[in-house]
């Protein structure tokens, strides 16, 4: 086969084999040796660095943005394409870009869904030029059950003056946006009275506290809201109108970005078998964890199915359904699963807390680290307890109890 340069990825697209062996050629020459040892010891200044250069990198080649359809400025590439580049990405264990999760995902879902052109135009841009955006939805009592937020915002002339505080916001230390839930009107019915607004983390009043996490991490963050001036030009959608924008937000947290994580998850268990079969692993010699192993990899194997399902559907429909709630309870629950397992078949060395990747979440060989990191899936996004109500409920049609 004739070798492409790197920056062809994209002109191969017509060639899938052509595709895959740019994209794997890319990555050998960009990956750094040893990245994920360097970066889990560094300071977090270097890390963060090492994220902004590693998503320019991706901006380069036009593998930032392969599930943002041409009008949005993206590369259009079809799901068979991006199974291909997230395989490709997990084989190489290539960096994740973590702290642009809100940046890909959530930002374009919500102004593509509610924007006005020029909000989609102003704000769009800004994450192809690497800034970071963080969302501001959870408060301290206003978690699972969103619709209970309090923080306050007043309109005063061309301005939204804002009170309040947010909790567990993902990067909102290094972040240049934020994608803000508000209360606007208190007399309505809770899911009535929320407006959806955009921050400029740098506007008078706003003040950062990052949250030290069990894992050692500080990646999440609070932020105080003290008679902020955030612009009504910034408004998405109409007053009042916050939950039902809030909703496309959240259907991209729960379902585009488990599409890379469970190709990392799928290359971490075929190491393991790998390991195993070459004799330079022990737990295959025990009968119990051989079984929960197995057990394990079908369910793995059922995940990648669903997604690729989901992934079908969407390309087919432009739609999702139910299936990025499945999806998430499905991964959250065989993660913390599967890292109890690795811990497990570590014994006693794994009982010390290594530093770790902020990685998003999947395993990474450090078996504590990843068994503690695992439980923030089952609680972001939506805790799982209220997203199985909502299916029970909603989907399936079942009664409340009492």
């Amino acid at each position: 086969m004739k070798e492409h340069h790197p920056m062809d990825i994209l002109a191969q697209r017509h060639d899938l084999e052509a595709f895959r062996a740019a994209i794997r050629q890319w990555l050998e020459q960009t990956v750094p040796a040893g990245w994920p040892e360097k970066m889990a010891r560094a300071p977090e200044a270097e890390f963060i660095e090492f994220q902004r250069w590693w998503f320019g990198e991706l901006v380069k080649v036009g593998l930032a943005t392969p599930h943002w359809p041409r009008q949005w400025g993206g590369e259009d590439l079809s799901i068979t394409h991006q199974v291909v580049m997230y395989e490709e990405i997990a084989r190489a264990n290539a960096p994740n870009p973590t702290m642009y999760v809100i940046s890909l995902y959530h930002l374009p879902a919500t102004l593509f869904a509610w924007a006005t052109q020029e909000q989609i135009d102003r704000f769009l841009p800004t994450v192809k030029q690497g800034v970071i955006w963080c969302q501001g939805f959870s408060e301290p009592n206003a978690g699972s059950d969103l619709a209970a937020l309090r923080t306050r915002a007043e309109r005063v002339g061309d301005n939204y003056i804002v009170n309040g505080q947010k909790v567990w916001s993902s990067n909102a230390a290094h972040a240049e946006y934020c994608l803000l839930l508000v209360r606007t009107d208190l007399d309505a019915p809770k899911h009535k009275g929320i407006t959806f607004l955009i921050l400029k983390m740098d506007s008078p009043g706003v003040e950062i506290r990052p949250i030290r996490q069990a894992n050692g991490n500080a990646e999440f963050c609070e932020i105080f809201l003290d008679n902020v001036a955030i612009p009504v030009a910034n408004r998405i959608g109409e007053e009042n109108q916050g939950w039902q924008i809030a909703q496309s937000t959240l259907s991209a947290e729960r379902g585009l970005i488990i599409f890379e994580l469970s190709e990392r998850m799928h290359h971490f268990f075929e190491d393991m078998l790998a390991q195993a079969r070459a004799g330079r692993a022990h737990w295959h010699e025990d009968a119990g964890q051989r079984r929960e192993f197995i057990q394990a990899y079908t369910e793995m194997q059922a995940l990648r199915a669903m997604i690729r399902k989901m992934q079908r559907t969407l390309e087919q429909t432009g739609e999702m359904g139910p299936m990025p709630s499945y999806i998430k309870i499905f991964y959250s629950e065989l993660l913390q699963r599967f890292t109890d397992l690795l811990v497990r078949i570590e014994g006693l060395s794994a009982q010390v807390l290594r530093p770790g990747l902020i990685c998003g979440v999947y395993p990474t060989g450090n078996p504590l680290y990843d068994f503690i990191s695992s439980w923030v899936w089952t609680i972001s996004g939506g805790a799982n307890e209220i997203i199985k109500n909502i299916i029970a409920e909603r989907l399936i049609g079942l009664p409340r109890e009492g």
